[in-house]
């Protein structure tokens, strides 16, 4: 049986794709307005509550400012994203990956289950079957899916004016377009920490990104039978 289905694969590759490229044009956008508020407006930098950095021109999508260019690329890649956010959590759910692989416990969130899973080595696999994520993986992956993902969603919805026009509810729901723009900002970057991190672990072990591009196999469908079961085969006498 495949560690990743071919639907988790798919996703995988398409979703960062489309990510870089929601990342870069961002950036690119960002440069607009390099100040960040909270609630319904803000335009003065000393209301800001955090001033952002210029990014220089080899980190965004184009390679120089352009924000109609920028913002026309950061649209047609929220497409795929949105969609690919629905697609996979309807995957997870039916294939049963989300309930065999992510779903957590209150006994992963204690300190000891934690540790354990920062001291194993990458790729290394979790219970005593040998096969999904340790805690911290099943935490971590959580955390992207259920919250980052959909959060950056709604709240790139929120301070779209099309949207929010369409559907004032949903700025609401965040406090305001400026603090929308705010949590938007903040869930980009944690996005692009998690992503670091996920890949200096995958270079750690290359069976990671070769099993994300073929499939792999799941370690318990690997395992030598146990002793218990062969114990069972009558002895000839």
């Amino acid at each position: 049986m495949a560690r990743h289905a071919l639907s988790t694969r798919l996703w995988h590759w398409i979703n960062a794709a489309a990510v870089i490229v929601l990342f870069m044009t961002g950036l690119n956008i960002s440069n607009a307005h390099r100040h960040l508020y909270w609630g319904s407006w803000g335009f003065d930098p000393k209301d800001a509550w955090l001033h952002v950095p210029r990014f220089p021109g080899w980190a965004t999508i184009p390679q120089h400012y352009n924000l109609a260019l920028a913002r026309d690329w950061h649209i047609t890649a929220a497409w795929p994203f949105g969609l690919g956010v629905l697609f996979i959590w309807v995957a997870m759910l039916a294939n049963g990956h989300f309930r065999r692989d992510l779903a957590t416990s209150a006994k992963d969130w204690t300190p000891g289950a934690v540790l354990s899973s920062v001291k194993a080595r990458p790729g290394a696999a979790a219970g005593a079957q040998g096969h999904g994520y340790n805690p911290v993986q099943r935490i971590l992956y959580g955390m992207v899916l259920g919250v980052l993902l959909p959060l950056m969603l709604f709240t790139g919805l929120a301070i779209s004016p099309g949207f929010a026009g369409a559907a004032p509810w949903l700025v609401d729901v965040f406090g305001g377009r400026q603090s929308a723009r705010s949590l938007h900002f903040i869930a980009a970057w944690a996005i692009f920490g998690f992503a670091g991190l996920h890949l200096v672990m995958a270079l750690a072990d290359w069976r990671l990104i070769a099993a994300m591009v073929t499939g792999g196999t799941r370690a318990d469908d690997t395992a030598p039978e146990p002793a218990a079961a062969q114990a069972e085969v009558p002895a000839n006498g």
